[in-house]
């Protein structure tokens, strides 16, 4: 039987993409932090949870086992450090594009994603598309076109979501293990650096007095973080890679709107030239979502 299961991983999917948007407003109300200190926190509070949903889930066998493996397996421990840099650096630019009004720049990332997710998929993995799929990568192709051809190129941020993603989820499923259990481990690994960042930078300074932040958004972004990475990463696990780069296509559409209804950012006429074509890819990818769940269910 198929390990993939489309339904769960579809919900698991659509709630990690909720909750990533809502993170992009909540990162405001942790200035004056900088988005280097953001990540440096979220990492030393995100950690801890990822720990604790380990215990709770009773994934301490599995988490030693992989361990185990890094320590007697080369590839394995040099695999890990560099999935956990490549997230790393995703979480770091995700906190940090809300506080320089990029967001929109890194929300055009996640539209790419989906496309450079589904072309991994056909080429790497050899998966097939139907022709709803098809039609979808169409229709965001034909946005990013127009986005070329009206700037000629794309910002960094754009790029570093677009390209970096598809390299991490592929060495995610060559390490082979637990979704959440490779994640606690990746945390871990990032956790020495965030508080060594944390010890050397103007953080603590910035904290002094703010009991709110201590006690109540620190935390809060740890909980936040935790929950969104583990349902991202288990969907990652459950779907098909051309269906779990489609419907990345969620994420986006939330950031964009969050991002010009609560951030300030504004959207030009150019701009929605680009992104009509990818919201009707994102309709497309709604509409087979729902006919797999239904053949699934059936």
């Amino acid at each position: 039987m198929s390990a993939y299961q489309p339904g769960r991983g579809v919900a698991l999917s659509v709630s990690a993409s909720a909750l990533f948007a809502l993170m992009s407003v909540y990162v405001k109300l942790l200035e004056p932090l900088s988005g280097l200190d953001i990540f440096a926190w979220r990492v030393l509070w995100t950690a801890p949870g990822a720990l604790t949903l380990i215990a709770l889930r009773s994934r301490l066998p599995q988490m030693r086992a992989l361990i185990k493996r890094a320590m007697t397996e080369r590839w394995t421990a040099l695999a890990l450090i560099v999935s956990a840099a490549l997230l790393g650096i995703q979480l770091w630019l995700f906190l940090w594009a809300p506080l320089h009004g990029r967001m929109l720049e890194v929300s055009l990332g996640y539209f790419l994603l989906p496309l450079t997710m589904v072309l991994t998929g056909r080429f790497y993995y050899h998966e097939r598309l139907d022709p709803l799929q098809w039609a979808a990568v169409a229709c965001a192709a034909a946005g990013v076109a127009h986005e070329l051809w009206a700037t000629g190129a794309f910002a960094w941020p754009t790029l570093l979501v677009a390209l970096g993603y598809p390299p991490y989820f592929v060495l995610r499923r060559k390490i082979n293990a637990d979704s959440l259990t490779a994640f606690a481990v990746e945390m871990s690994l990032l956790f020495p650096i965030a508080a060594a960042m944390i010890a050397t930078g103007g953080s603590l300074q910035l904290l002094s007095g703010r009991i709110d932040l201590w006690m109540l958004w620190l935390p809060g972004l740890g909980v936040l973080s935790t929950v969104a990475l583990a349902s991202y990463l288990k969907a990652s696990r459950l779907l098909p890679m051309a269906l779990f780069g489609i419907l990345g296509y969620v994420e986006p559409v939330l950031l964009v709107l969050v991002s010009v209804t609560l951030l300030g950012e504004h959207l030009s006429a150019t701009q929605l030239a680009t992104y009509i074509p990818i919201w009707l890819a994102v309709g497309l990818t709604a509409w087979h979502s729902a006919r797999l769940i239904r053949s699934q269910v059936g």
